[in-house]
């Protein structure tokens, strides 16, 4: 007798509390909307729906043919018409299949496109975002959205909505055949449906719990591996020698997981056997039920073919059936998957370039900051009333405590944020009056913490200046003080950097990294204290590299070296989200105030401990103190 399919069982039929908590809603609006992707391909899923329905129809022929075996080629011994009767069946079974590959073929197409269509759109919308969404988006988060997601969209295409359309044509054409061959043994088969759910639902409902447990530890599991086997983690293990209280924990979790697993296929091979007996009781009723009216002669008409075709049929039933009654679980899962996919695109962009942004040219014209606030909670200011200019072919260097505002300042001038009163001015235009292309291409910025892509030094150079050529490219790193590291490697330009330049030091990496803004020839620079991962030798290299780099340029530096600080045109001093002082080195000193008490505390031991030649060489610039953490 053919088997039921032991498949619907697990979380699939439920939904968890978490899914109960945030269940969308569910409006014409959003229906819409996901229509919208759905509706570019129409036609396709025309031909796809013809063909599950087709596939339902033929479905039944080879029940049906076993049926006519049995009453007109065994029972007549007419050997001719089994074999054409056999070939017939066969013919269905194959074109069945044909059609089955098809449609296969052509919803993985639509899926495929869909999640092209969608995985662009969402890889473009949260190129505009601005910079604060990255700061305050999870990264984890913002990967699953973009990836596992929308790749889900696949599964909702290929597997719930053909699943839906394919379990109704199957449970439709199948009652119509059943009803037309026998209406008494229909309803002795239908009435078996009840002892199949019932239990698959209870069984199911535990085996869910369990396996929600069992994936709980799975994930405790992964996170303690990731933790303890990370490089960093790895590391820290051994200087703790932790090494074996680590493994106490791994082997607590893994026996712990284990004890899940074996619950959850223990309960899962006895519910096979109980469900396996189920099944088969309904084809026994039929048999029975047949039998009896074949034997009482009271349906003079049911053959034993029928009879036969029925029992195929109804198997047929079971399965289509169960699918339905989780539909709502699955279409709920289906449109909270749309609902988290959408609340990205619904983000709108603070930051956004205005219709016919201005393109002025931006060479030696002041930064002007006029009454500046911003904050990204209002109960907790960043900026308050930052007010100063920057004149034209300048630098002027930033220095104060930590967290008093010091990036969050330079940050304002290529917009990575924007202000919240205020405004900032370069040549006496608003900075969001721009075009924002042509802001940000006419500045340069180099962090602290330099990112460099997984791909090579070439690569990573040409990020600034796609059309460079290899002379320009030599110059930029000879500036940089970074060419002879490059062309002592086997693949000189072309050496793979590593993940976030992991395969380069501190130094290296920030060498490339102002190579990259040389290569990029800005007019304003922004600085983050370029030097300040490089040794005190490389330093002295490419100071000059960087001082001529800020000729003809307004320069602002966020300054953590006492050199630095005084090869400025002006220090500005922050404290609390204000200006507090501003003037040079020796005025700021003279005033006794916020600069003076940092100089004190920072540099001061320094310079005493070196002695008065260090101390005079120090003032000048021309020896490079340790990083003081202004």
């Amino acid at each position: 007798m053919p088997q039921m399919p032991m498949r619907g069982l697990g979380p699939r039929g439920f939904l968890t509390d978490e899914e109960k908590e945030n269940l969308p809603k569910v409006d014409g609006k959003l229906i819409r909307r996901i229509l919208s992707y759905l509706k570019p391909y129409w036609v396709q899923f025309v031909f796809v729906f013809l063909a599950i329905l087709l596939s339902a129809v033929i479905g039944l022929l080879p029940s049906i043919i076993t049926g006519k075996i049995v009453d007109e080629a065994l029972l007549d011994r007419d050997m001719t018409l089994l074999i054409r009767l056999l070939l017939m069946a066969f013919a269905t079974l194959a074109v069945s299949q044909i059609i089955g590959v098809l449609e296969s073929y052509i919803n993985a197409w639509i899926s495929q496109k869909i999640i092209f269509d969608m995985k662009n759109e969402m890889y473009r919308h949260l190129q505009y975002m601005p910079h604060a969404f990255f700061t305050t988006e999870k990264q984890g988060d913002i990967i699953t959205r973009m990836n596992t997601d929308i790749s889900g969209v696949s599964s909702i295409i290929s597997g719930t909505l053909s699943s839906i359309v394919s379990n109704v044509a199957t449970v439709v054409t199948t009652l119509v055949a059943l009803f037309t061959m026998s209406w008494q043994l229909a309803i002795v088969g239908i009435v078996i449906i009840p002892l199949l759910i019932l239990p698959t639902k209870t069984v199911g409902k535990n085996q869910w719990k369990i396996r929600s447990d069992s994936q709980e530890k799975s994930d405790e599991m992964n996170q303690l591996i990731n933790e303890s086997l990370s490089v960093s983690g790895s590391m820290l293990v051994k200087l703790f020698t932790r090494e074996e209280r680590e493994y106490e924990r791994f082997k607590k979790v893994n026996t712990e997981l284990t004890a899940l697993n074996l619950k959850e296929q223990r309960g899962g091979s006895w519910f096979r056997v109980i469900l396996g007996m189920f099944t088969q009781l309904g084809p026994l009723l039929i048999y029975f039920a047949g039998g009896y009216l074949i034997i009482s002669r009271m349906d003079t008409g049911l053959t034993v073919g029928t009879i036969t075709a029925m029992v195929a049929l109804i198997n047929r039933l079971y399965f289509p059936v169960q699918s339905l009654l989780n539909i709502h679980v699955d279409f709920t899962r289906s449109l909270a998957l749309f609902t988290r996919i959408f609340a990205y695109f619904d983000m709108k962009s603070s930051v956004v370039s205005p219709e016919n942004g201005k393109k002025p040219d931006v060479t030696c014209k002041d930064i002007r900051y006029d009454h500046v606030a911003f904050f990204y909670d209002p109960e907790v200011p960043i900026l308050k009333d930052v007010d100063f200019t920057v004149p034209g072919g300048k630098m002027y260097a930033i220095v104060g405590p930590s967290g008093s505002g010091k990036s969050t300042i330079v940050n304002l001038i290529p917009r990575l944020y924007d202000v919240v009163a205020g405004s900032v001015k370069i040549g006496g235009t608003d900075v969001r009056d721009f075009d924002l292309f042509w802001l940000r291409s006419n500045i340069g910025v180099v962090t602290q913490e330099t990112y460099l892509f997984n791909g090579t030094i070439r690569e990573n150079l040409l990020y600034a200046k796609e059309d460079a050529t290899e002379e320009e490219l030599i110059v930029a790193c000879k500036n940089a003080n970074i060419h002879d590291f490059i062309s002592a490697q086997p693949d000189g330009y072309d050496t793979i950097v590593g993940n976030r330049g992991l395969k380069l030091s501190g130094g290296e990496k920030q060498r490339l990294s102002i190579a990259r803004v040389i290569l990029k020839d800005p007019k304003i620079l922004i600085l983050d204290e370029a030097t300040s991962a490089l040794d005190s030798i490389s330093e002295n290299a490419i100071q000059d590299a960087l001082e001529l780099l800020m000729q003809g340029r307004t320069s602002i530096v966020i300054a953590h070296r006492l050199s630095t600080i005084l090869k400025a045109d002006s220090i500005l001093v922050v404290k609390d989200g204000v200006i507090a002082e501003q003037g040079d080195h020796d005025s700021l000193l003279k005033a006794g105030g916020i600069y003076r008490e940092l100089y004190e505390t920072q540099f001061r031991k320094v310079l005493d401990m070196e002695g008065p030649d260090v101390q005079e060489s120090a003032y000048w610039g021309t020896v490079e103190e340790e990083n003081v953490g202004f």
